[in-house]
């Protein structure tokens, strides 16, 4: 199997736990994946500080871009990343992809995965939905990403936040067409 290229958008949205442990599990996979460019929103920062009580994100080993930089390899598409996954992907990030307002390198680099007919997966955290959310949800749908709501899932009987939160991370792998050891319904 080919190594894949991803890229990693992690917006100010609710969830960094999702964020943390989808770059986690990345690190586990290397084996499978060639290259992991990072970007985050400034406010994805203050998110993750707040949520998870630390800078870690500063710790990956992956390459990270600054949110106006135009000159990372994703904004184009002959780079040939493969997947883009936005975790969490916040409804005003969702609102500019769907309208084709490239403002930054994470609604840019969208923009080229979607043009690209490459893989984008937005894990959506917002809820309830309003009208114009799921107008952009199903906008985006069209031009071919995935929306995966930060829905988790209960039947493998998680006992921590980590657990519940790892079960959509999980989903997001088997998403992005990278092979891990998850729990599998019925399955031995």
């Amino acid at each position: 199997m080919r190594k894949k290229k991803i890229i990693v958008a992690i917006t100010g949205a609710s969830g960094s736990v999702y964020a943390k442990l989808l770059l986690d599990s990345l690190l586990k996979l290397s084996d499978q994946v060639e290259r992991v460019g990072v970007v985050m929103s400034d406010n994805a920062k203050e998110v993750w500080r707040f949520e998870l009580g630390n800078e870690d994100y500063d710790l990956y080993p992956f390459t990270f871009y600054p949110k106006m930089d135009f000159n990372a390899p994703f904004a184009s598409g002959s780079a040939k990343y493969d997947t883009m996954i936005i975790i969490p992907c916040s409804m005003g990030t969702l609102g500019r992809i769907a309208h084709g307002i490239s403002n930054d390198l994470i609604s840019r680099a969208a923009d080229v995965v979607l043009k690209e007919r490459r893989k984008l997966i937005a894990v959506v955290r917002d809820t309830p939905f309003s009208l114009i959310h799921i107008n952009n949800m199903k906008t985006v749908t069209e031009a071919g990403a995935i929306i995966c709501p930060a829905s988790p899932s209960f039947y493998s009987l998680p006992k921590t936040i980590e657990e519940v939160a790892q079960t959509v991370v999980s989903r997001v792998i088997d998403l992005a067409g990278l092979e891990q050891d998850s729990y599998r319904w019925n399955e031995e």
